[in-house]
């Protein structure tokens, strides 16, 4: 079992039905959570209430962050064989590295990965052919598009033998 914090963005009902299908056919994770920003990588030694709390006290302050996505790029996955396609925002995006920093601030400093870039974005497909990866990215660049939202709230959620379970979320003010 492990715990981690999510951001599933608030975006117009089109940009989510066109990142829905584009990740049905190419994503493995489809099934598996919906479109999200992660904040929290997934943490395994912390108690769920304490890291519940962790969560809400570091949350404290923070106000919602619009983003504007218009960039698609490939990443190698640190941890397996395959490439993501990823949806990278323009703005938001520091807002976003700054919140992921301040939840690793205090007790989650020891599960910080110091030695994997962290790039906020929703990851919408993956492959073990990094060429079809850089396809896609192209296909998706190659079109002018803006995907725009807000991130109002984070979810903590569980994640058990690849299933993503929401525990508890927390409105942004």
């Amino acid at each position: 079992m492990a715990h981690l914090v999510l951001a599933y963005p608030k975006m117009n009902e089109e940009d989510y039905l066109l990142i829905q299908e584009f990740r049905r056919q190419n994503d493995f994770y489809f099934s598996v959570v919906a479109p999200h920003f992660t904040i929290v990588f997934p943490v395994f030694d912390i108690e769920k209430n304490n890291f519940i709390n962790e969560a809400i006290s570091n949350s404290i302050n923070i106000s919602p962050i619009d983003f504007e996505i218009k960039c698609a790029t490939v990443n190698k996955d640190s941890f397996s064989d395959y490439f993501h396609l990823l949806l990278v925002p323009d703005k938001g995006y520091s807002d976003i590295v700054k919140l992921h920093d301040k939840f690793y601030s205090n007790i989650l400093f020891k599960d910080l990965r110091l030695d994997i870039d962290f790039i906020p974005h929703l990851g919408i497909a993956n492959s073990k052919d990094p060429f079809i990866v850089k396809n896609w990215a192209d296909e998706w660049n190659s079109r002018d598009f803006i995907i725009s939202g807000t991130i109002n709230k984070l979810t903590v959620a569980d994640y058990t033998e690849n299933i993503v379970t929401d525990l508890f979320n927390i409105q942004l003010k």
